[in-house]
């Protein structure tokens, strides 16, 4: 297995990532309807422009196994998608402060074929990689406790807590983030 820095070149393995997209995202947990790939990739074509966008690739051979993408998030905190719920459980100062300028992992995907080989791990340490001053962030559900636990295992810093319940989503820092290096984040 090897890791391939993609950026928008991402776009001509658009059938594989689309593959390894379903095979994850419509399994239990995320459970999105079959042909979410479709979306997907439409996202993905809009999201290549973002500024700071980057994309890694874990292929065997031609196989591609596994996929991340991460851009800068903007400053200010956008207002679209998921980033109101994230200021409103971190609160704006924090979600600026933490989140702006730093780099988002938006999606990270392994082919269940390819699991229990350190593939995610790989990937998740490759997107963190280039992230500036070590500030690297990313969005999970709550109810995606196999993802929480991965996130844990490797050093990531839980920053929100869901709702009663478990509901919601979970904003987790990398360990080189400033706020976890400085025991901002308690």
């Amino acid at each position: 297995m090897s890791l391939l820095r993609a950026g928008a070149g991402i776009l001509a393995q658009a059938l594989a990532v689309r593959e390894v997209y379903e095979n994850v995202f419509t399994a239990p947990t995320w459970e999105e309807p079959h042909g979410a790939g479709d979306a997907f990739l439409d996202r993905l074509a809009r999201d290549t422009e973002r500024p700071g966008f980057d994309a890694v690739l874990a292929v065997d051979g031609t196989r591609v196994l596994g996929f991340a993408t991460t851009w800068i998030t903007p400053d200010p905190f956008p207002a679209g998608r998921c980033y109101p719920q994230v200021a409103a459980m971190l609160g704006s100062r924090r979600a600026r402060k933490w989140l702006c300028g730093g780099r988002e992992v938006d999606e990270l995907a392994v082919h269940s074929e390819a699991r229990g080989r350190g593939i995610g791990a790989a990937l998740l340490a490759a997107a963190a990689a280039p992230a500036a001053d070590g500030r690297c962030w990313l969005l999970t559900s709550a109810r995606a406790t196999a993802a929480v636990g991965f996130y844990r295992r490797l050093g990531w810093r839980q920053a929100t807590h869901p709702a009663p319940g478990g509901a919601g989503a979970v904003v987790f820092l990398n360990p080189a983030h400033p706020a976890v290096r400085s025991r901002e984040l308690r």
